[in-house]
């Protein structure tokens, strides 16, 4: 089935394509729709610069580089940076990019598209000095068609300009530039319409399911007959169901032709986070018994419901939503899209436990929704963060009124194919909440998602979810979404007789990862932003025993006990699963980055990482922090998170000093001690049986480095990523926890360093560098390779340290 395999994937290191830096050629082929990678070859400026949308400019001194880009990470950290350290503190500006390519004579009979998955922000496209379009939001994906103005057979030029120079416009890191893929697609003149397919299941059941397709063809040729055939393909790639359809259509140029078809599919196997089982719908297009497009959808079978007493229930099993919040930024790499990056972050979600992602607060990228089909998230799918009303001076408000509509409609035709996504949120804490505006917006942004969507529910993330709520009156929204207010989660049926809930936004609990302060049993609350009188601590840190907490939020285990009591509660979201550049509440400058997630920004976990995991998983848990150096007889609380057991006990130096059990709603166990430097052992027991046995050691001076991949081998692709994370050990292998040691990193072999971190909030070093400072004893350099296959050598070394060096290969 050559058409079929014709079809490029457009999941990023999947694809593929033949590109010289500068000068691109689209070849000939018998393909009837091509799909190609458009990143390689791209010249670069920052700043403005006159006539450079002419094809007769002069680039040849910009700099050559691939997409995604973001140039802001490449910058220098500063509080007089107008972004502000909310905004992660990075330079904004304006950038310029062209990119020549060339399409062959043989093409004039296809139609040419670019398409873009974000650009930030306020984009402008031309080709061949012919503006095509402009675009404010840099969240949004967008295409222009090319082909009236290409030169067949000769040079083309892409120039766009990117504007994100007035600030601030966002409340945290956005990031600069073409930061997502660009893809260059090419059809025939009767062809599936850009997001041109809509499936849903009904009538499913483990015997048999309904799939209904609507296809959208674009046609600009005169024909007599048109079809379409659609086969459904499992995941092993063998056909399981078919159908086809040929209607007579008469000299219809430039018209728009719909196919509706119904596919019955036998014993389906359904999707689920725990079994995220995806089939592949292929469509192919004929004209007058010629094929002439074939066009791929994702397919995952699954029915759910939100009930006003049970909650939420996926293939009608009860199913608690545990969920994050992110942002889109990937760390010290910025908001430059990398599948594995992204990939990665998802996989430590779902080792924690996790099986939900809220993107907040704006469309993800493709490739988000790509990968929480694959590995089973549940998505809320957010459009804005703000409406008609500024949140900060110069954000989307802006724009709202001219854009909003077409913004929404693209992120609901881009996504409502994939079957993780089971929310729409058209708001997060919009400021009209209590303005009777939302009483007129609302209902707009619903009609506009159920004009493409029925299939599933509509919310918006309230703080101020009480019944003044506007949004609430409106009655637009299917779920009433809590940010917060976690204490009055038992009174929601109270407040809203036989509505549906969610809690979009939760905790927001603030943890430094490594950093320790006694006692741990009193909660700290750090006063709101605007009153300059902040109580903290002089180097900026947060203490990570989960007791600090900003006047709006609730700790990690406070909110998870009042969440797990209700079934009608369906489930929630933290602030956040992964810290992220900007808003570094509780403080400001120096810090530059968050303290609310669950991971650091390198992605080393925190400790409430195993809290989460004893609690959302069934892999046996026991985790006893914090480290253990500290000044002879200074009071250390030891803590424990644990599941699969009845008891823990700890002892120091092989004595016992006690055993402790949860009683009650208690997640954790804590003992009080003297500290004593030596060996602290637990054990946990079930019926009396050992479980599980950790142990942590009083750690001498760093004496060496240790050089740990998560991936040893990678693809030769120029996007595949290594993180490597360094560990400052003592002579006997214990990490000292409070190592800071300068680390420098050299590397041999056809990779280099794309980026390096190492989860400190305050640092100001940069990102793009050969060296990092380690943070209480770790860091971490990511490696990212290119495309030729061989050996590629990393060695760390640090005065006074044994050096470490590790081998990855790329193939």
């Amino acid at each position: 089935m050559p058409a079929i395999k014709a079809i490029l994937c457009r999941v990023g290191k999947l694809s593929f394509l033949l590109l010289v830096p500068v000068l691109f050629t689209l070849k000939s082929s018998a393909q009837v729709r091509s799909i190609i990678n458009f990143d390689k070859g791209w010249h670069f400026h920052l700043g403005d610069t006159t006539n450079a949308e002419q094809s007769t400019f002069t680039d040849a001194n910009w700099r050559v580089l691939n997409l995604p880009h973001d140039w802001s990470v490449e910058g220098t950290f500063s509080k007089d940076n107008p972004a502000t350290p909310e905004g992660g503190a990075l330079p904004g500006g304006i950038g310029w990019y062209r990119k020549t390519f060339t399409v062959p004579v043989s093409a004039k009979s296809k139609l040419i598209y670019i398409d873009f998955d974000g650009v930030y922000q306020k984009s402008t496209v031309w080709v061949n000095g012919h503006e095509l379009g402009f675009r404010p939001n840099g969240y949004i994906s967008f295409r222009y068609e090319l082909t009236p103005y290409l030169n067949f057979g000769g040079q083309n030029t892409i120039a766009v300009k990117v504007d994100n120079s007035v600030q601030p416009n966002s409340r945290w890191y956005s990031g600069s530039g073409i930061y997502r893929n660009v893809w260059l697609v090419t059809t025939g003149k009767t062809a599936i319409d850009h997001w041109g397919t809509y499936v849903t299941t009904s009538e499913v059941s483990a015997q048999s399911a309904k799939v209904d397709l609507k296809v959208k063809i674009r046609n600009n040729v005169s024909l007599s007959k048109i079809g379409i055939e659609t086969k459904i393909y499992d995941a092993l790639g063998k056909i399981v169901a078919a159908v086809g359809n040929i209607i007579s259509k008469k000299d219809q140029q430039d018209s728009i032709i719909n196919f509706d078809q119904v596919i019955p599919l036998d014993k389906p196997i359904l999707w689920s986070v725990d079994h995220p089982y995806l089939y592949k719908i292929v469509t192919q297009v004929t004209v007058d018994g010629k094929m002439v497009d074939d066009y791929t959808t994702p397919l995952g079978i699954r029915y759910f419901n939100f009930d006003a007493d049970k909650g939420f229930s996926l293939n009608g099993k009860h199913l608690k939503i545990l969920g994050v919040c992110d942002h889109h930024d990937l760390g010290s790499l910025g908001s430059a899209l990398n599948y594995r990056a992204l990939e990665r972050q998802l996989q430590e979600l779902k080792e924690m436990g996790c099986n939900a992602i809220r993107t907040s607060h704006n469309p993800p990228a493709p490739e988000l929704l790509e990968l929480t089909d694959k590995m089973g998230f549940i998505v809320m799918d957010e459009a804005f963060d703000c409406w008609e009303w500024a949140k900060v001076k110069y954000d989307y408000h802006l724009y709202f009124k001219q854009w909003h509509k077409r913004d929404l409609e693209d992120q609901v035709l881009r996504d409502r194919n994939h079957p993780s996504v089971i929310i729409w949120s058209i708001g997060n804490e919009i400021p009209q909440q209590a303005d009777t505006s939302a009483l007129r917006i609302a209902p707009d942004l619903a009609a506009i998602v159920h004009s493409l969507d029925k299939t599933r529910p509509i919310t918006t993330a309230n703080d101020r979810p009480d019944t003044n709520n506007k949004i609430v009156k409106s009655g637009a929204i299917d779920l009433i979404g809590y940010n917060y207010h976690e204490y009055d989660y038992a009174k929601f049926h109270d407040r809203y007789p036989g509505k549906k809930f969610i809690a979009t936004e939760t905790t927001s609990d603030l943890q430094t990862r490594g950093h320790y302060d006694m006692p741990s049993d009193s909660i700290r609350i750090w006063p709101s932003r605007g009153d300059d009188k902040f109580v903290g601590n002089a180097d900026n840190t947060v203490s990570a025993y989960d007791n600090v907490r900003p006047p709006w939020g609730s700790t990690h285990e406070a909110t998870w006990k009042a969440m797990k009591k209700y079934n009608m509660l369906s489930g929630f979201f933290i602030w956040t699963g992964w810290d992220y550049l900007g808003e570094p509440t509780p403080y400001s400058w120096p810090s530059r980055s968050s303290y609310f997630g669950i991971i650091d920004l390198a992605g080393f976990p925190k400790d409430v990482y195993y809290m989460y995991q004893s609690e959302w998983t069934n892999k046996p848990v026991l985790h006893i922090f914090p480290h253990w150096n500290w000044t002879p007889g200074q009071t250390i609380d030891i803590w424990a998170y644990y599941n699969h057991a009845d008891e823990v006990e700890l002892y120091v130096n092989g004595k016992s000093v006690g055993i402790k059990k949860k009683t009650g709603d208690d997640l954790h166990v804590m003992w009080r001690l003297k500290f004593e430097p030596g060996t602290l052992k637990a054990v946990s027991r079930k019926d009396g049986k050992v479980v599980l046995t950790q142990k942590i050691h009083t750690a001498g001076k760093p004496a060496k480095i240790e050089l740990n991949a998560d991936r040893s081998v990678i693809n030769a692709d120029g996007k595949d990523l290594s993180f490597v994370t360094v560990k400052i050990l003592d002579k006997d292998g214990n990490v000292v926890p409070d190592a800071s040691n300068l680390v420098n990193f050299k590397i041999n072999g056809n990779a280099f360093i794309a980026s390096v971190d190492n989860g400190d909030p305050v640092s100001h070093d940069p990102f793009k560098a050969d060296y990092r400072k380690a943070f209480n004893g770790l860091a971490l350099a990511i490696v990212q390779a290119k495309e030729t296959p061989g050996n590629i050598t990393f060695t760390a070394t640090a005065d006074g340290l044994q050096p470490a060096t590790i081998t990855i290969k790329a193939k």
